[in-house]
């Protein structure tokens, strides 16, 4: 691998460093949607996520291929302060996730106590009877 290889890596350790923080932007963005309710945002957020995390898969395995040449193993494959930065951003974005996983472990958990509450009560729809017929209005009874 020459000059060029080592430039190659670099540019892919650059546009994964970018792309670990654009996904924790994204994880961000998606808690927001969460906390305001706002399913449209947390679809669109959703979406990125897939295809960014597609692309770090594919750049991950890019990376992890065996070194062919002596230059890049004495160059390090990168310089150490773009290193340094890729493994702060990856910090960051596990933490992120793990706060995103808790929220999501949280709102399934209350859809699923809303969705048990809701299931407990039998509405059915009954029109009333009686001399008050024209007052009385259609009703949900428990």
């Amino acid at each position: 691998m020459n000059s060029t290889g080592v430039q190659d890596r670099n540019g892919k350790l650059v546009e994964y460093l970018e792309l670990l923080r654009s996904l924790a932007q994204e994880l961000e963005r998606s808690m927001q949607a969460i906390s305001q309710n706002s399913l449209s945002p947390l679809e669109d957020s959703v979406a990125n996520q897939q295809v960014l995390a597609t692309r770090l898969h594919e750049l991950a395995n890019d990376l992890s291929k065996p070194v062919e040449d002596r230059a890049v193993a004495s160059v390090g494959g990168g310089d150490e302060g773009l290193m340094r930065e890729i493994r702060g951003a990856s910090k960051t974005l596990q933490t992120l996730n793990q706060r995103y996983a808790a929220l999501l472990k949280l709102s399934s958990h209350s859809v699923g106590l809303m969705v048990s509450l809701f299931s407990s009560f039998r509405g059915q729809i009954q029109e009333g009877t009686g001399p008050r017929l024209e007052q009385q209005t259609w009703s949900c009874q428990v």
